[in-house]
């Protein structure tokens, strides 16, 4: 099943594939919008999923801990998420750990990535993704 989803997630250029109760979901979203959403909205949809994303940070990883999701392919996954992934015990394939997720423009860090950077639990760093989101949107 994974293989699968990870087909679409490349065949159809998505950033995200999901599939949960009994059914599969796609996003196109950038960054942990879908993600957030989903925990927000639907977090029974995440629980026990199969997930396969293109890049992961430690905030994408967070989020998918916090609706308990069963399993993860990811394309690019940074070293802190992968860490706190396999302590949460979600099952991980990947194709490609890095130190850290980079910006869009490839010259620094993912903005989400250095917040959480410090952070020891999945729910600490939902914190900080909630205060960004919040106050990306007030913008």
């Amino acid at each position: 099943m994974m293989t699968s989803l990870v087909n679409l997630l490349h065949k159809e250029n998505y950033s995200c594939v999901i599939f949960g109760l009994n059914e599969t979901r796609t996003f196109s979203r950038r960054g942990v919008m879908d993600l957030y959403d989903l925990l927000l909205n639907n977090r029974a949809f995440l629980k026990g999923a199969l997930v396969a994303d293109k890049v992961v940070g430690k905030a994408a990883a967070s989020l998918m801990i916090l609706g308990e999701v069963g399993e993860l392919h990811a394309d690019v996954i940074s070293t802190p998420a992968l860490s706190l992934l396999k302590d949460a015990s979600v099952k991980v394939s990947f194709g490609c750990q890095v130190p850290y997720i980079k910006n869009r423009t490839q010259d620094g860090w993912c903005p989400l990535e250095s917040a959480c950077f410090e952070t020891v639990s999945a729910i600490s760093s939902f914190r900080i993704i909630q205060d960004f989101i919040q106050k990306r949107n007030a913008k």
